[in-house]
């Protein structure tokens, strides 16, 4: 597990989740916690149930989404939501001893806390949410609970990096028609109309604008990193049949 330095460990308790000291085996091998993939569904209840147990929570605590890459947020108010799974890619609560659980292979992970007025977040931010912008709608669902974005913290977990995320020629063009100047995010790669796209960079900058109090970007590349991450890109050049999902989890102490 890998913990970002933003946030207070008395008043928030996180986790950047790797692939590792779980209990599947295979190509999910072994702390695949997507209920999305074709995995023993037992094998990924007991790898959530040991990432809920590693935040000092319970199985039951560990609410998750149905993600469908979108830019909708959730406000979890009621505990009994955390059952519902709704398709959105985004949520927020002030309700403690809840972790908001996000699942990734090589989509970007954000989490967030106001420490101050006990308010978290946590995004799933592909390409298509972050177009839309999914980090501020996360941050005004945040205010509409009480936290202050200048007192917002925020940690963007472990996601394909630039040099492994090659982009077809219908890139950058959605990235340039919100700002010509993002072209700073793509460089050529080596076939023509490709570009690498620092997708983390951009949501970064997204943050930035958003004028939270500290971010902190923890650059490890789940495509390259095969013994610590599961890549959704990685099994797409392999021709593999599937994938495991990393679970990225942050939850208000009680």
């Amino acid at each position: 597990m890998i913990k970002s330095s933003v946030f207070d460990e008395t008043i928030i308790s996180h986790g950047f989740f790797t692939r590792q000291k779980g209990v599947s085996s295979g190509i999910y091998a072994s702390l695949n916690c997507g209920a999305g993939s074709d995995d023993n569904p037992e094998h990924v209840l007991e790898n959530k149930k040991i990432a809920a147990n590693s935040l000092g929570l319970d199985l039951t605590n560990l609410a998750t989404l149905y993600q469908v890459h979108s830019s909708t947020v959730i406000t979890i108010t009621d505990p009994e939501q955390i059952e519902e799974r709704p398709q959105a890619d985004a949520f927020v609560t002030s309700l403690p001893t809840i972790a908001l659980g996000i699942l990734t292979a090589d989509c970007v992970p954000i989490l967030f806390a106001d420490p101050v007025n006990r308010v978290i977040g946590a995004a799933h931010s592909g390409w298509k949410g972050t177009v839309s912008n999914i980090t501020s709608n996360t941050v005004m669902a945040m205010e509409a609970l009480g936290a202050k974005r200048d007192r917002i913290v925020a940690a963007i977990g472990p996601a394909i990096q630039q040099a492994s995320y090659e982009v077809g020629p219908d890139f950058p063009d959605p990235f340039l028609a919100i700002n010509p100047d993002n072209k700073e995010f793509f460089i050529p790669s080596d076939r023509e109309k490709h570009h690498m796209f620092d997708l983390t960079g951009y949501v970064y900058m997204q943050l930035e604008n958003l004028g939270l109090a500290r971010i902190e970007k923890i650059d490890r590349d789940t495509c390259k990193e095969e013994d610590l991450f599961y890549s959704y890109r990685r099994m797409c050049k392999r021709g593999e049949k599937d994938y495991g999902r990393q679970l990225s989890a942050i939850a208000l102490t009680g």
